[in-house]
């Protein structure tokens, strides 16, 4: 029987990985893609829990438009979370091994999905409990780094670029997986008595006003048997390979390391969201301050054998493709992330409202078309892996993809100013679907062709914390984008955050073409 631990790894090797590699990094490829799918699930659920928390009266402030963007912050919180976290995941695997890191990871899920299903059976549950839980949820946006540092040391470099796709475009299938099933599952009792009772939501039928009961709840319980499951298969059946996990030791060290590495991430976010929350500082002063402090903190307060292992891998911050490829990858992954997260109630709040502020009874419904933008995203992700790989350039990719991103941010921008003056806002949504599905598939390609260059910019032990760290900071794009439309829709100008957006794919373009495309580029990847 093949051991948990694997010493000898060299894929590179075409006759070790034809004989050996190949099927021992596929089966863990296998069991990494269905824990990331739901970790990515966990993570943007509140993208439909707080669409149906407003329908259901859950009322945290007296004044409508504060409920609404108190509704938005919940999922910020989680993306603020899930990205700070993110940070720490980067460097798991050097200290944890990939198997307990993936097994451990998916089974704090737990932890969120059942809390939030108990809290959400009562509309009277404070705000508190709501962010603490939507802060604990950013456990599954902070698992892609390190699922994606693992999977990069299993595959030989010519295949990285389709197996991270795979792993990461599948993965992020479960946020659209989400967005399907959560409605779904809310309307009846899934766990029967063991789930609680549903909720009244009025509607009106005819003349008469009935009540269809929403299991809400369900949004939080659906997951606890597939995360049992999964957990269970990630702790018997993948690897830790000893090549990737220099600082791993027995079980139960790895796991200790990462739990106190994931204890400072929290530390972060918790003081993150206190600066926002309480003290109410801006997104763009919270934001820096949460990432510096993360890493501070594990630079300074990891003990010793911990804190060397660290350091080495803390050397990639001195190199300044580090950070090209970080901005490049928050164009695309933080785009995406962003969008999913904000899209359902974007969708609501643009097309849901007539201009004189009364509903608007022709509305789209935002369940029905939403996980359309993930799913597309997520599906195309694989081909921006395989297509870099087969003309050998992910920045070429990289460049067309984010010319079409460009274009189509300002297209959503237009149909948004059209829709907000319309008396009938609903005939401009077909566009606004097709041109934001145009920008969810140029992200997905654009993640898949920028996670393929760095393994050709960066050394091999290198590569791992880099693709982590550009995750990380790409995934601040779920705390970012749900904040600027959120305060954008309150001024009432929601499009002015497509134009910001624009402008940044621009720069972007810039830097891809000036390091990494034109004729005499710093480097061809």
């Amino acid at each position: 029987m093949l051991s948990v631990n694997i010493k000898n790894w060299d894929v590179e090797d075409q006759n070790f990985w034809e004989n050996t590699g190949k099927k021992i990094a596929q089966k863990n490829l296998w069991i990494s893609i269905p824990c990331l799918l739901l970790a990515f699930s966990v993570w943007i659920m509140w993208s439909i829990i707080i669409v149906q928390m407003k329908n259901l009266g859950f009322m945290f402030h007296s004044d409508p438009a504060i409920n609404t963007s108190l509704l938005y912050t919940l999922p910020a919180i989680a993306g603020l979370a899930g990205a700070t976290f993110r940070i720490p995941n980067s460097f798991f695997i050097a200290v944890g091994g990939g198997r307990n890191v993936v097994f451990l990871t998916t089974a704090l899920l737990l932890i969120p999905t059942v809390g939030v299903g108990i809290a959400l059976q009562n509309p009277n549950t404070s705000y508190i409990t709501f962010a603490i839980f939507a802060a604990l949820s950013g456990f599954g946006g902070g698992n892609f780094a390190s699922s994606m540092s693992n999977i990069s040391f299993f595959f030989p470099k010519s295949q990285q670029g389709t197996a991270l796709g795979l792993n990461a475009g599948l993965g992020n299938l479960g946020v659209s997986i989400m967005q399907v099933l959560l409605p779904f599952t809310m309307g009846f009792a899934l766990f029967g008595a063991f789930g609680g009772k549903g909720l009244p939501l009025p509607q009106a039928i005819g003349n008469k006003a009935q009540f269809t009961l929403v299991y809400i709840q369900n949004c939080g319980f659906t997951w606890v048997p597939f995360l049992v499951l999964f957990s269970v298969l990630a702790f018997f059946f993948m690897n830790n390979l000893k090549t990737a996990s220099p600082g791993m030791r027995s079980t139960l060290s790895s796991f200790g390391k990462v739990l106190f590495l994931l204890l400072l991430g929290g530390m972060a976010t918790f003081v993150g969201l206190l600066l926002l929350l309480k003290f109410k500082w801006n997104m763009w002063v919270v934001l820096p301050i949460t990432i510096l402090l993360t890493v501070l903190l594990m630079k300074y307060f990891s003990p010793g054998a911990l804190k060397e292992n660290l350091n080495k891998q803390f050397g990639i911050f001195k190199q300044k493709h580090n950070w090209v490829m970080t901005i490049l990858y928050v164009m695309t992954f933080g785009s995406f992330i962003g969008y999913s997260a904000a899209f359902p109630k974007l969708i609501q709040d643009i097309f849901g409202v007539l201009p004189n502020g009364s509903l608007n009874p022709n509305a789209p419904n935002p369940f029905a078309y939403a996980w359309l933008g993930p799913l597309v995203g997520s599906l195309v992700r694989p081909i921006g892996g395989w297509l870099s790989d087969k003309i050998e350039s992910g920045s070429r990719v990289t460049h067309w993809t984010t010319v079409f991103m460009i274009m189509a941010a300002l297209g959503v921008a237009v149909c948004i100013v059209k829709a907000k003056g319309a008396p009938m806002p609903e005939t401009y949504f077909l566009p606004f679907l097709i041109l934001f599905l145009i920008l969810f598939i140029t992200t997905g390609i654009g993640n898949g062709s920028t996670f393929r260059s760095i393994p050709y910019i960066f050394e091999k032990h290198q590569a791992g914390p880099v693709l982590g760290w550009t995750s990380a900071v790409a995934a601040y794009g779920a705390f970012i984008i749900p904040n600027v439309f959120g305060e954008q829709i309150k001024q009432g100008h929601p499009e002015v955050a497509l134009y910001g957006f624009a402008i940044y794919y621009f720069i972007c373009l810039c830097l891809n073409w000036w390091y990494y495309d034109r004729k005499n580029a710093f480097i061809r990847c």
